[in-house]
């Protein structure tokens, strides 16, 4: 893998980081390690499952875990031993135990850290299911098995397709997305090129990646 580019924080990070406090993200590894033995699915999306897809390394602001929101019981006994977690809901914090054990919505995030005085560790993304299966929060008539849409990785890691991935990112389209899409574009094949193309246009019909996924490939 080449060296990533050093992170200069611009100023709306840093007023992030005021507000919310600092982050110190587990590497993929050390993620493996602590959910070994959770007796449920879970993957990383993001921007780990980006780079572990091109071998291009980049800056990670945190790591994206992924689990279905029925586990959620399941992830607070695993993990409740390590850290502390808290459900967010759109920056509304609230501490997730056993006096507060329900969600704020099935929608929201946990966020892990060993206590106050630590940096954040974990983002956790609940996803929904139907019937077991994998269900797209962007699109509800995208069902398909976990194995469809994630991959596992030499490090024993499973993430989110690469084209599934670049969907996500398309719809959030940020400047470290139009990075990341210049590094996976020419890695996908022509069925992965055109599943994109088509999820984009149905989401964004205007969306300007267009024109590079419809004249590539």
């Amino acid at each position: 893998m080449t060296e990533p580019l050093a992170w200069v924080p611009t100023p709306e990070d840093r007023a992030f980081y005021d507000v919310y406090g600092d982050w110190d993200p587990l590497t993929p590894g050390e993620l493996r390690d602590l959910m070994a033995g959770f007796p449920a699915d879970w993957w990383v999306v993001g921007g780990h499952a980006v780079e572990a897809f091109t071998g291009v390394r980049r800056f990670h602001e945190d790591i994206d875990l992924v689990i279905f929101d029925k586990d959620v019981p399941a992830l607070r006994e695993h993990v409740g031993g390590t850290f502390h977690l808290w459900n967010n809901w759109g920056g509304t914090f609230r501490i997730l135990d056993d006096e507060h054990p329900d969600l704020q919505d099935p929608r929201s995030q946990i966020w892990m850290r060993a206590d106050a005085r630590s940096p954040w560790r974990v983002d956790c993304i609940l996803n929904p299911d139907r019937d077991g299966r994998w269900l797209s929060k962007r699109d509800d008539t995208h069902v398909a098995d976990l194995d469809e849409v994630t991959w596992v990785a030499g490090d024993g890691v499973r993430y989110l397709n690469p084209e599934v991935t670049m969907l996500f990112k398309a719809l959030r389209h940020r400047a470290k997305d139009e990075v990341d899409l210049g590094n996976v574009w020419p890695l996908l094949d022509d069925e992965q090129r055109t599943w994109l193309a088509d999820a984009v246009r149905r989401a964004r019909p205007d969306h300007p990646w267009l024109a590079m996924l419809d004249g590539v490939g």
